[in-house]
Formats: C-alpha cells, structure tokens, sequence
C-alpha cells in the first residue's frame, strides 16, 4: 500500500532567499534546502493525512539556469521513486521561468505505465521563501493535496489553488502570483480549503512507446541534440539560421533541428523560408509551430508549408518534442 510522499526540491524562487522581507524581486533564488522549507509547515502533516514524507535535495538551482541534464537527473529520480510500491506520489519544487518545460520533459518521458498510476506534481512560487507573505507555503500544501488525492495521476503543476496539466501549462505573466495558464485546455481542477475539485480529467500519459522507454535506455544519458527555435517577424531575412547553420566551433555542438515560431498560422517570410529549406538541405530537421500563445496550426488545402511538419505545441515545447524525436530517431539507428 502507498503510504508515503516524497518530496523533491530543485530550487527556484521557492527556495529564495532577499536581504528583506519586504523585497520580492532582489532574491537570489534557490537558497534555502527543501528540508527547511518543510520543517513546521503549518497545515502540512494534516495534507498528508497520515501518509510519511520523505524529501531530498536532487539539485539547487534557479530554473533559468537548468539544462538537459537537470532534467535527465530529475526524471531518474522521479522514476526510481514512483516505482517503490510504498510511494504514492511526488511533489517537486521549481522555479517559475522554466517550469512548463520541465512538466513537458516528466510528462513524455517517465513511464507511461507509472504516470498512470501515480501523480507526480510541480509546485512553485512567486515570492522568496524570505517574503513578509510568501506564497510558496500555500502552493506547497495545495501541491500535496493533489498528490494524496487517491485517483491523482499524470504530471501536473499546482499554483495558487489552480491544478494544470503539466503537458499543456505555459507562464504567461512575469510576476503575478499565478502567472500560469492551459490556454484552450484550462485546468484540471482546483484547491479550495483543504479539498481537490476536479473539472477536467486527470492527464493521460503519452501513449509514446519509443520516447516513453527512453528513460531506461543509454541514448538518454547522452547529450541531448542541438534545437534551436527561430521566431518569424517583420523582417525576418533568415540570417539567423544561416549563422546557426554555419561550422560550429570546435567546443560548440552543431544544431540538428530548428523549430520555426511562425506568425499566425505557422506562416514564414519568403527570406527566411530560404534559409530553412537551405538548412533541411544541411541535413538540419525543421518543424514548425507559431507564437500565438492559443490555438495550433492547421495545414493549408493547398499544401504550402508542408515541408516544415506541424508540431500542435507551443515554441517551448516544441523544441522539447523534437530534441526527443531526434534521440528516438538516432537509438533507432
């Protein structure tokens, strides 16, 4: 029987710390351990409901600094602790910048099988763990509340009583409190004293076999493909691409995919659509998605843009997505 929660800390400005109590943006984040942050919470033993806590310390870092192998280190450990039968979820704290491509990352590669079973959910904050009114104290309990809910599972991210898919929450905001939204798909529930209030449907874990595997294979624990994103806009000439696409430095890693942000409906100008069908020519795979922050690219009826294949994901994510397809591709190989 699961009779336990971990928790696991990263960081973020969760674990911030300012000169003052009254200085909520002066913070260096990710400088109080996540044992600390949990010693005494009020509200936090009656969350878990008789369950044990347990906690570690998988890294201190603020989110805008992580990298690939912050997140291959925290899905390794995020998986050996949903396999335990004793662990019946995980609540990890995070940073705000980086968070939805973290959610992303958990989501399309831990265990299918695991995230179906169990809720693995991301808390956060917008005020150092200093604040005169944090508010990471509240996210952390809500978090939990999620996490022991006995029908919980899927990746999710908890802020301000508000539960989201952890596949579909994009920051929106650079310094409101909840600073999160799903766009068109919403939210899958919320907090409201004490009890979860679902909405929506848990998140279903990405029927993905060949990505969903790849946490138990040795192509993961490499280094991660080069993916770039390359935003059109008034003007946009395609050097951008063109220097990407030039020989890297022999300490520099050569980029092998590039998602296009298109304006509206994944459209491209005529310059920089040059340049990326002379960079497919490199070898270079290129995928297209737009900047609209709602909705998702369609196909035209009469093919244009095809040669760029659509990802129905934001910019972000969309790298995320490819960076994954190109490790998939190159294990298959």
């Amino acid at each position: 029987m699961a009779d336990s929660i971990v928790f696991l800390g990263t960081g973020g400005t969760i674990a911030g710390s300012a000169s003052g109590a009254q200085d909520n943006l002066s913070y260096t984040s990710g400088r109080v351990a996540l044992g600390d942050l949990l010693a005494d919470l009020p509200g936090l033993p009656e969350r878990l409901a008789g369950r044990e806590m347990l906690h570690e310390q998988v890294f201190q870092e603020d989110s805008k600094d992580l990298d690939p192998s912050h997140w291959q280190l925290l899905a390794a450990r995020v998986g050996q602790h949903l396999e335990r039968p004793s662990v019946g979820g995980v609540v990890i704290t995070h940073g705000t910048d980086t968070l939805e491509e973290t959610a992303f990352f958990l989501a399309r590669t831990l265990p299918a099988r695991l995230l179906a079973a169990k809720a693995v959910v991301l808390t956060c904050a917008m005020r150092p763990a200093t604040s005169m009114s944090p508010d990471g104290p509240q996210n952390l309990r809500d978090a939990t509340v999620v996490a022991c809910d006995p029908g919980a599972h899927g990746v999710m991210v908890v802020c301000q009583g508000e539960v989201f898919d952890g596949a579909q929450v994009q920051k929106n905001h650079p310094y409101r409190l909840n600073p999160f939204d799903a766009g068109d798909y919403g939210v899958v529930g919320v907090v409201e004293e004490k009890q979860l209030r679902l909405l929506g449907g848990w998140p279903r874990p990405v029927p993905d076999r060949a990505i969903n595997t790849l946490m138990r294979m040795p192509a993961l624990r490499q280094a991660f493909p080069r993916v770039e994103i390359v935003f059109n806009h008034n003007g946009a000439d395609g050097a951008i691409v063109r220097a990407l696409c030039a020989p890297p430095s022999p300490s520099d890693q050569p980029v092998q995919g590039i998602v296009l942000a298109g304006t509206g409906n994944g459209t491209v100008h005529k310059a920089l659509e040059a340049a990326l069908r002379q960079a497919q020519t490199q070898g270079v795979t290129v995928v297209r998605t737009t900047r609209c922050a709602r909705g998702r690219v369609l196909p035209r009826a009469d093919g244009r843009g095809d040669e760029f294949p659509i990802l129905e994901l934001s910019p972000i994510k969309a790298r995320i997505e490819l960076m994954l397809q190109l490790v998939a591709l190159q294990t298959l190989i």
